[in-house]
């Protein structure tokens, strides 16, 4: 026997799905921010002078203000008056200064448990402004090079860090697993460099780079003289380092100034709580939205706090640990407790039988056909409803919030179906029919989308406008009615 459905108002629903929406456009924002912060094109060095020569003194008696009842455990007085950290200032405070405002009243969730790992491993504390400039807090964020979470790790790096990184688990995603990797690493490479600004410089461009860059410069006096703060500013000076990787600490000094004394640059913080959860471990694959029922709270806020799990659900075979609102973890335990095995999940799997049809599959299940497709949406979509057998369908059995958790069981990649559309950056050897397959859609639409010609080739890099397979079949039925 199915689990019933639970009991789900329309206003709820609408509500989740809001949130869903809510949680996505953040997370472009913030891509979009810190893409544009990574390629921000300076001036030159001749127009630095005579462009900032008018607003050198306001600029200066800001970070004088800033300084004087201020204390850092990072050498920020030296460098205050650097070109290079003034033009962040500017930048931040200018074309920047919305998406930052967003990431400073971030901030206050995650600082104190940031600090507190860092002063654990006898690191600044202050370096917890390395995660500003890396994703402005966000524990989504991805960069351009797929760099994912709020520390912005590889897939490589994260798993040599010990993170889980697959089709179930992105732990680069998890704010506390992701930030000991990241101390761990820092604290590495400042024991290997003697310099935070060092080891910041390889947080960013990796360890190699920094030391054969540090071999090309030339002797000092004191030729056994450990490496220093100062040394990084002379690899500035230099073409060593890559543009990028020069302006990564005089972008963190801007950011940390802004950031320990916002309301002296014009920034309205609100003072927010550190973030407070209970948390409890399920032993096997669990729906995030029947926990949150167990928990009586929203998908949506479970998310949040569990951004990790990538198909809404916690991994088959293992335990794992699940966070909760605050206060919440004592009635979910107890309740989980008492709950059949059958009814930890709001979907089964079917395995596709010869002879099956995606309509008698639904009528078995007591669902309908359309509700197979939509969550399906890279078999059934791409297929048109045609089935093979050995093909894996996940059948929405918890009602229709239930059919988002199974979209994201059949396929954690695609697009969440909710009438979005989203952006594809190409890697080396996608191709756009296998990009279409990706993402449940067909190769024409893409092409059509994107104003690619038959003969038209797509380059490493390249963004692509991608539709929600729904969405897609939306538009092609309104251009079949608008073309009658």
């Amino acid at each position: 026997m199915l689990p019933p459905p639970p009991v789900m108002d329309s206003s709820l629903l609408a509500a989740e799905f809001a949130a869903e929406l809510r949680i996505a456009a953040d997370s472009a924002a913030d891509e979009m921010a810190l893409d544009q912060l990574a390629s921000a094109a300076p001036p030159s060095e001749a127009d630095d002078s005579a462009d900032t020569a008018s607003e050198d003194t306001a600029d200066d008696t800001a970070g004088e203000k800033a300084l004087t009842n201020t204390t850092w455990d990072i050498d920020v007085e030296t460098y205050t008056h650097h070109d290079r950290v003034k033009y962040y200032l500017g930048l931040y405070q200018g074309p920047a200064r919305e998406r930052m405002e967003v990431w400073l009243n971030r901030m206050p969730r995650y600082e104190a448990m940031i600090r507190r790992r860092l002063h654990g491993e006898n690191l600044p504390g202050d370096l917890v402004y390395l995660a500003l400039i890396e994703s402005g807090f966000s524990n989504t964020a991805t960069s351009r090079s797929r760099a994912v979470g709020m520390w912005q790790f590889m897939k490589a790096t994260a798993k040599m860090s010990g993170l889980r990184v697959d089709s179930w688990v992105d732990e680069r995603r998890d704010p506390y697993r992701a930030t000991e990797a990241a101390v761990h690493h820092l604290k590495y490479l400042n024991d290997r460099f003697g310099s935070i600004y060092l080891a910041a410089a390889a947080y960013n461009a990796g360890s190699g780079k920094v030391s054969r860059s540090l071999t090309r410069l030339p002797d000092e006096d004191d030729a056994d003289a450990a490496n220093s703060d100062a040394d990084f500013f002379r690899l500035y000076d230099t073409r060593f380092l890559h543009r990028e990787t020069r302006d990564y600490v005089p972008k963190l000094i801007a950011a940390a100034l802004i950031a320990k004394e916002p309301t002296r640059y014009g920034f309205a913080v609100n003072d927010s709580a550190t973030a407070a959860y209970d948390s409890i471990v399920v032993p096997g694959m669990t729906g995030l939205d029947v926990l949150a029922r167990l928990a009586d709270t929203t998908v949506a806020a479970i998310r949040e706090l569990n951004p990790q799990y990538l198909r809404l659900a916690t991994p088959p075979g293992v335990a794992a640990l699940v966070r909760l609102p605050s206060g919440r973890g004592q009635q979910t335990a107890a309740a989980y407790a008492s709950l059949p095995p059958s009814r930890r999940v709001t979907f089964v799997e079917h395995l596709v039988r010869r002879g099956e049809t995606v309509s008698g599959i639904g009528t078995r299940y007591g669902v309908s056909a359309q509700l197979l497709v939509s969550s399906n949406p890279r078999v059934l979509g791409r297929q048109r409803g045609r089935l093979r057998p050995g093909q894996r369908i996940i059948i929405p059995t918890g009602g229709a919030l239930s059919t988002s958790v199974a979209r994201r069981m059949a396929d954690p990649v695609a697009p969440a179906g909710t009438g979005t559309s989203g952006w594809h950056r190409v890697r080396r050897g996608e191709t756009l029919s296998g990009i279409a397959d990706d993402y449940g859609v067909r190769e024409r639409d893409l092409r059509s989308w994107n104003k690619l010609g038959k003969r038209n080739r797509i380059l490493v890099g390249q963004r692509l406008r991608v539709q929600s397979p729904e969405r897609a079949r939306t538009t092609r039925r309104s251009s079949v009615r608008r073309a009658g």
